[in-house]
């Protein structure tokens, strides 16, 4: 009897849909076009003209060659919080009409804010007569009015769901003009000029529409929504159907709910469709329907993303409505501070999108590029994607739901600067209309998990706001989890918190953040920030670290946006004699970018009970002066300096991690490190293993071993065991590489050991280590002396270069936004291979064993001492900027020869051994027939770079330095 009824259900669901899709008219192709400077259209009633241009649809102006050209009064769409391109010489020749190029953000051809007018007929066939009739336009940008003929239908201003326009009635069979009116400006409603949804940071306030756009015809009973709710432990499934009857009066209907395998394996699990009558009153209605699927139905997580289709089907008659819908079975919760999924921990390693897309300008609709996206952020160990102050269209939850990554939305808005929050205006309606929107729209799809009215609010009520905001969401739907923005406040209602303190570069921090002013070492953790929490945290935005522009990256931009940012920064870099070396700043600043990030997260990782983190970014963001804070490009391609697998040693679901209170030693001490691992996996590990090695820099392995068998739990900070080994039977000076494995995964940390003791030879007498150039320092060198320069940091002259804030990490997040946070530089390029590194062993980039140095130092300006200066260490420089600096110099002075470092070798040497390692080293090198520098210095320009009194002051500490 069940296979007769299944199969009459099957009968009677098919040739509905099928019926359906013939009551379509799709209206993507050619539009009638005008825009609408000076707001004429509705007074000259527009909706009942031609226009003369046409485009097509969907896509954006901007992307049919429509709108005005870029000047300098182009009213752009985004704070400018650095107006030095409009004032400083080196740009006049970007400000000049015609050839205006911007380095905020990326450039359109064509820009365009304010009305446009979009128009076509339609032939309305004869057996829509008596139909319900929807307009459905995806992606809007940004407020959208419509006219039937000369008919006002109504307005919409989503930016985060698609325009539906009810045309019952308005189209009868035969042929109709729609018009449709676009207005991308902000008016009323201010949901913050960066907003992602419509900033000409990221995505370009662009106007058009960009998906879908369609009419269709349905049923006099329809289904308005369809909620489907998940019981992932008992595995039912309860359907909550809106059901519309607009037929006049009241009507018996049947209905059927049918769940089959969508992109579940195996897909020939069947599961039987439940039908009931039942009689509708006119208008909406509510129908409950509780579906059990057995236990061989699977759940949804990131590592089994089983999704199933739920087909409904109502039919009154002759009156048929079919409505198909996506969804997982998922039980997303809290548990402590932990995120659970399915029951099971699960710790978010997230990245931003900010809807940065440079081909095209706006987001894709089609789910092959978001499926594309997706792989590359799990090839990257991410589980996670935040959307940072908008939404995403439908194809980026359908392809999330089938790659298993856990989507955090935001309702389109970042109240901040320019707009509060909480104070009645406007912006506050929008924001609860919008999440409804959003809620309705999405709210199927399992990998809609996390859900915030935004970014970082701003506001006096801005708390009391959020707190209603976010206790509303929950009561009215339970399927993911709520918190009231990113970054605060930390609310009592939040399910869980955003916080930006846990991480190693705040804003404002400059060279006092740990990575910066600590020593280097990886056992901190921000356990003491959340333990009191009392619910997960997510850490926000962390990194935000940068890298030098990738200029061969220019040609790719051959869409609506292209990159002259890039082509000024690299201009710059052309007229300051250095083009030849971008790709190697390039590579050295993206080395130590990524010691940043695996810095970042591993502390995330070794912090007990943290909830996840949310990077800020696997890609570049290349707005907001341009941030430069990705691996990848803003195509989420690889720039050539790291690879995913890689990046994946230290994010991950497994990570082993090493925590080592300094990665400096001496060779008479002992090599330890407490290894733990964070692991998140799918399963416990069983019965493993856990090894070590640590091998010097060709590989060869010094000393190894194994940590004892264990079972590993799902969690962090699981302990595995110590790694001890004395470090007097390794070379030394060298770089050395702790390896750790754990199963299938591996991570791995340098650490430096220098020799116990330096030589006891003494500084040879034709060497000297002096603070300054005083008369009697240079008559030494002309005679033929050999002297080191290390100026004790802090007396270069500002307009010299002692403006430029020297730390060890890469730029945060860039300072043209930041007002100039320090540090300025993007760490130091040098060869390896030189005689001078003899005995201080050096990778090109900056590595831990710089951090002293960049710790102790002033930029040497090398323009000021003379031209083509080639430095046998380089600090690279601010893109903005592009100075050439060095950190280390060598030269002659008459028959001598000198060594002019930025770095204070002396000052606390006993505390710092790298110093004195690096000290040892230059003097070796000196001491070698190697030493013998071409290019010649003037000690009055050297001189001439320090403050007023410092050459008085430090003369009479000129002294020679024993070792």
């Amino acid at each position: 009897m069940k296979t007769k009824l299944y199969l009459i259900l099957l009968a009677f669901s098919i040739a509905p849909a099928l019926s359906y899709a013939q009551h379509q008219l799709d209206l993507s192709g050619q539009w009638q076009f005008k825009t609408d400077p000076s707001d004429k259209g509705v007074s000259g009633k527009w909706f009942s003209q031609t226009f003369s241009e046409a485009l097509r649809l969907p896509g954006s102006m901007a992307e049919n060659g429509k709108g005005d050209d870029i000047t300098l009064n182009t009213h752009w769409t985004g704070d400018i919080l650095d107006s030095s391109y409009f004032k400083l010489p080196e740009y006049a020749k970007y400000r000049r009409a015609g050839s205006i190029k911007v380095p905020f953000w990326l450039q359109p051809e064509k820009h365009y804010l304010g009305a446009a007018w979009y128009r076509r007929e339609v032939n309305i066939p004869s057996d829509w007569k008596d139909r319900e009739i929807e307009l459905y336009m995806e992606r809007c940008h940004w407020q959208s009015m419509v006219w039937i003929d000369e008919e006002f239908i109504g307005t919409r201003n989503s930016l985060g769901t698609p325009h539906i326009y009810s045309l019952t009635g308005k189209l009868t069979p035969g042929k109709h003009f729609i018009t449709v009116c676009i207005d991308n400006r902000i008016k009323d409603v201010n949901p913050g000029v960066n907003s992602s949804s419509l900033t000409d940071h990221s995505q370009t306030n662009w106007n058009g529409i960009t998906g879908t756009i369609r009419l269709s015809a349905k049923s006099r009973v329809f289904f308005s929504e369809v909620r489907i709710f998940t019981d992932a432990f008992e595995k039912k499934v309860k359907a909550e159907l809106q059901i519309m009857n607009n037929t006049g009066g009241s009507r018996k209907v049947n209905i059927s709910i049918q769940a089959e395998p969508d992109g579940v394996t195996p897909k020939d699990v069947k599961f039987d469709p439940i039908n009931k009558e039942t009689d509708l009153k006119p208008g909406e209605n509510t129908v409950l329907f509780e579906y059990n699927m057995g236990d061989k139905a699977r759940l949804w997580d990131e590592f089994s993303p089983n999704t199933y289709r739920l087909t409904c089907t109502v039919a009154a008659g002759n009156l048929t409505d079919v409505r198909e819908e996506t969804f997982g079975l998922r039980a997303l919760g809290v548990k402590g501070t932990q995120f659970t999924v399915n029951g099971r921990p699960v710790y978010l390693r997230g990245t931003l999108e900010c809807a940065v897309f440079p081909k095209t300008g706006y987001p894709p609709e089609e789910e092959k590029e978001w499926a594309r996206i997706f792989s590359v952020c799990k090839n990257y160990g991410l589980n996670h994607m935040r959307f940072h102050s908008w939404c995403p269209p439908e194809a980026a939850f359908s392809a999330a739901d089938k790659a298993g990554i856990y989507l955090y939305v935001e309702c389109s808005s970042w109240a901040n600067q320019g707009v509060t929050l909480g104070d009645g205006k406007p912006i506050d309606k929008y924001v609860s209309e919008e999440s409804e929107r959003i809620l309705r729209q999405y709210g199927n799809h399992p990998s809609f998990c996390f859900m915030v009215y935004g970014n970082e609010p701003g506001g006096e009520n801005a708390s009391k706001f959020l707190a209603g905001f976010v206790s509303r969401l929950k009561s009215e739907d339970n399927r993911r989890l709520y918190s009231s923005a990113s970054g605060w406040p930390q609310l009592a209602e939040n399910d869980f918190h955003s916080m930006y303190e846990p991480r190693i570069q705040l804003w404002g921090a400059g060279l006092s953040s740990i990575i910066n002013h600590d020593a280097p070492n990886t056992s901190y953790d921000w356990h003491n920030i959340i333990e009191w929490r009392g619910k997960p945290v997510i850490s926000h935005e962390i990194g935000q670290w940068c890298v030098y522009p990738n200029f061969r990256e220019i040609k790719k931009y051959d869409g609506v946006l292209h990159a002259h940012n890039f082509e000024i920064f690299k201009e710059s870099l052309s007229e300051n004699g250095m083009a030849s070396l971008a790709d190697s700043f390039l590579t050295a600043s993206g080395k130590l970018q990524v010691l940043c990030y695996k810095a970042e997260i591993e502390a995330a990782l070794r912090t007990k009970s943290m909830g996840g983190f949310q990077l800020l970014d696997l890609h570049d963001f290349p707005g907001q002066g341009t941030a430069l804070v990705g691996v990848l490009d803003p195509f989420w391609d690889e720039k050539g300096y790291v690879t995913a697998s890689e990046y994946k040693e230290f994010c991950n679901t497994t990570v082993p991690l090493a925590r080592m209170s300094k990665v400096i030693f001496n060779s008479a001490e002992d090599f330890t490190a407490s290894i733990e691992i964070s692991h998140f996996g799918a399963s416990e590990m069983k019965g493993v293993t856990p090894e070590w090695k640590i091998t010097d820099k060709n590989g060869k392995t010094a000393a190894q071993g194994e940590l004892a068998r264990t079972d590993i739990p799902i969690g962090n900070c699981f302990k595995l065991g110590e790694v001890r080994t004395p470090l007097n039977a390794l070379a030394s000076p060298a770089i050395y590489t702790l390896e750790v494995r754990a199963g299938e995964f591996t991570n791995r940390w340098d650490f430096w050991v220098y020799p116990y003791r330096l030589s006891d030879a003494g500084i040879p007498e034709d060497i000297r280590i002096v603070r300054s150039l005083d008369e009697e320092t240079i008559r030494f060198i002309r005679e033929g002396g050999k002297v080191i320069l290390s100026p004790v940091k802090g007396s270069i002259r500002k307009e010299k270069g002692g403006d430029i804030a020297v730390g060890f990490s890469s730029i945060f997040w860039n300072t043209a936004w930041t007002n100039k946070q320090p540090p300025h530089t993007l760490g130091i390029l040098c060869n390896p291979s030189h005689p001078l590194f003899s005995d201080f062993p050096t990778q090109f980039y900056s590595n831990y064993e710089w951090w002293d140095a960049m710790s102790h130092s002033d930029a040497i300006l090398l323009n000021e001492i003379g031209n083509g200066i080639n430095p046998l260490v380089r600090i690279i420089d601010d893109w903005f900027t592009n100075r050439p600096l060095g950190l280390i110099v060598e030269g002659k002075i008459g028959k001598g020869r000198i060594i002019f470092t930025g770095i204070d070798l002396l000052t606390d040497a006993e505390k710092r051994p790298e110093a004195r390692q690096l000290t040892y080293s230059m003097i070796k090198y000196m001491e070698s027939n190697k030493f013998n520098p071409a290019q010649e210095l003037d000690p009055n320009k050297i001189n001439g770079l320090f403050k007023d009194g410092y050459l008085t002051s430090e003369a009479k500490n000129n002294e020679t330095k024993k070792k």
